[in-house]
């Protein structure tokens, strides 16, 4: 997905439970972005997330490059749509996401994979900012809350890359299968090719896998 503007705003804090009195307020931070190696994201992993849990961090979003290209779900993104894009929350999740520094709220469902960069924790669909104000800033400081999700899913895979060129792909694949794990790479429809390790029953095991090659966990 398009890179957004890197900022400022909290660190993602994971998810935790907050006093019903205090729920409905959720932050979101937008913008998919691909790299041709990934940052890890720090701290430990998070519990799983139920409904009530909240996290916190940077939302950006994305829109015209990718309306109408396939998105990791199987869905075709539509820009104009009430969903986003987190690395782990199961597809169907639906999630109150609330921008911090405006005090505007949306509802969103996700349905794709992302952000990939540091510190960001959801990326949102062009409607979804709008309704956040995040169409001329790009990101903002946001807590996104869990409304429901489907029963979560033991399957978990680790992106290790993300490269224009092929032959790059093939040479960290090639890389990862010497050192005895299970890689596959994936042609996705921005042109982009990504080398991913797994899947994974256990997210322990993927946990392992992710820091191992330093990139990012992702459910599947």
């Amino acid at each position: 997905m398009t890179p957004g503007v890197v900022g400022r705003g909290p660190r993602v804090q994971g998810w935790r439970r907050i006093p019903t009195a205090a729920l409905g307020l959720l932050l979101l931070t937008g913008g998919c972005s691909l790299a041709t190696r990934p940052v890890p994201p720090s701290g430990p992993p998070p519990p799983a997330p139920v409904a009530g849990a909240v996290e916190e961090g940077i939302a950006s979003w994305y829109g015209p490059p990718f309306h109408g290209r396939q998105t990791a779900s199987g869905e075709i993104y539509d820009m104009e749509a009430p969903t986003a894009a987190h690395r782990t929350l199961p597809f169907g999740t639906r999630v109150r996401v609330h921008n911090l520094e405006t005090g505007r709220s949306t509802e969103l469902r996700i349905n794709d994979r992302g952000p990939f960069v540091r510190g960001r924790i959801i990326d949102v669909s062009r409607r979804g900012a709008r309704e956040l104000g995040l169409l001329g800033p790009g990101i903002a400081s946001v807590q996104v809350e869990i409304l429901d999700a489907p029963p979560p899913r033991s399957c978990f895979e680790v992106q290790a890359g993300a490269f224009r060129e092929r032959e790059n792909a093939e040479i960290l694949r090639s890389r990862l299968a010497a050192d005895g794990f299970q890689v596959r790479t994936s042609d996705g429809p921005d042109g982009v090719i990504r080398v991913r390790v797994g899947p994974f029953s256990s997210q322990d095991d993927a946990r392992r896998a992710e820091a191992r090659t330093q990139g990012f966990l992702l459910g599947c």
